[in-house]
């Protein structure tokens, strides 16, 4: 299991990490598309596996936006309104 996630969290909230590599901590970049906006700078995202919360504070996102996302930080709005 991914290091930052394995703090024995589960249920619906808890980050999914799959064949010991988490999507949104992986080693890449990864484009995940924008649920919903967050207090603080954060959104959840789907990652096609399911939801994850995301830190948004690099870019301007909006609902419905792809953005790549690597180690929980948006580092690029790529699709979408925003555009």
């Amino acid at each position: 299991m991914c290091p930052v996630h394995d703090d024995g969290v589960a249920g619906a909230a808890a980050p999914q990490c799959h064949d010991e590599v988490c999507i949104t901590c992986s080693d890449q970049a990864v484009a995940v598309t924008v649920v919903r906006l967050l207090d603080d700078d954060l959104a959840v995202v789907d990652t096609g596996a399911g939801e994850e919360e995301v830190s948004v504070a690099l870019v301007t996102a909006r609902v419905g936006d792809a953005i790549l996302v690597h180690a929980r930080e948006a580092i690029a709005v790529i699709g979408g309104d925003s555009q």
